[in-house]
Order: C-alpha cells, then sequence, then structure tokens
C-alpha cells in the first residue's frame, strides 16, 4: 500500500508477516479503550456489499463513503483509518484518503494505524495534543 504523504502513520512500516484481519484488529482496539474513551468512540459501519436501492437510502441517512475506521470524539477529534500490521495485506481507497484529508483539513487529529497497537500510539499521542 502507498501511504498518503500527508497523512501520519501508525505501527510498523516494515512489517510482514502473519497478522490479524482488520476486523479482529478493530473488535482488539475497542476492548483495551479506557471506559472514558470507549463511552465517545465509534466506528462507522461503512463495509460490505449493497444493493443500489440500499447505497442511495444509507447516504441519504448520512453514510459518508470513505469514512475512517474509529472516530473519538473530542477537541481535536481523533480521526483514524484502520489497516493490517502488514500493510501489503490492505487496501486504501481514494474515497478514505480524501475523506482523512478533509478531516485533517477540519483540524481532526488523523492518521492511519497498522494493527491495534498502531492505534494505541496514536491515541497516546492525540491525548498529548
Amino acid at each position: 500500500m502507498k501511504f498518503p504523504k500527508s497523512i501520519k502513520v501508525y505501527g510498523d512500516i516494515k512489517y510482514r508477516g502473519p497478522c490479524s484481519p482488520e476486523s479482529a484488529e478493530q473488535i482488539t482496539l475497542f476492548n483495551q479503550l479506557s471506559p472514558k474513551l470507549r463511552a465517545i468512540a465509534l466506528h462507522p459501519r461503512n463495509e460490505g456489499k449493497r444493493t443500489p436501492g440500499q447505497v442511495m437510502r444509507h447516504k441519504a441517512e448520512g453514510m459518508t463513503t470513505g469514512a475512517a475506521d474509529i472516530i473519538i470524539i473530542g477537541s481535536p477529534p481523533f480521526v483514524c483509518e484502520l489497516k493490517r500490521m502488514d500493510h501489503t495485506k490492505s487496501k486504501i481507497s481514494p474515497e478514505q484518503i480524501a475523506f482523512l484529508n478533509n478531516c485533517q483539513d477540519a483540524g481532526a487529529f488523523v492518521c492511519i494505524a497498522l494493527g491495534w497497537k498502531g492505534v494505541v500510539d496514536a491515541i497516546a499521542d492525540w491525548e498529548k495534543a
């Protein structure tokens, strides 16, 4: 995967090898969050196949294509796209990059994290900001 230069990446970009799927990393991460953060963290459900009618309805209801995997409400907001530890086993879409850049332009703390540990490191930096 080619990382956008404008977005900070957390995790070992040189790691190659076995790793969990993104969904397992997501579950582990949410189980690691403190109760305080867990209460204000969310994962937009944008994955999966939909019929054209479902897409139209979901977009009308506010679904945003490319929305990041982890959003924590705060000042600034934390916006993170989660990828597998071995990033060569993941892809990042133009819509995801655009979403991250738009959030960053709006003042959010934005990053790409490789695995749940990468997210934990990013949250530590966000909490210092």
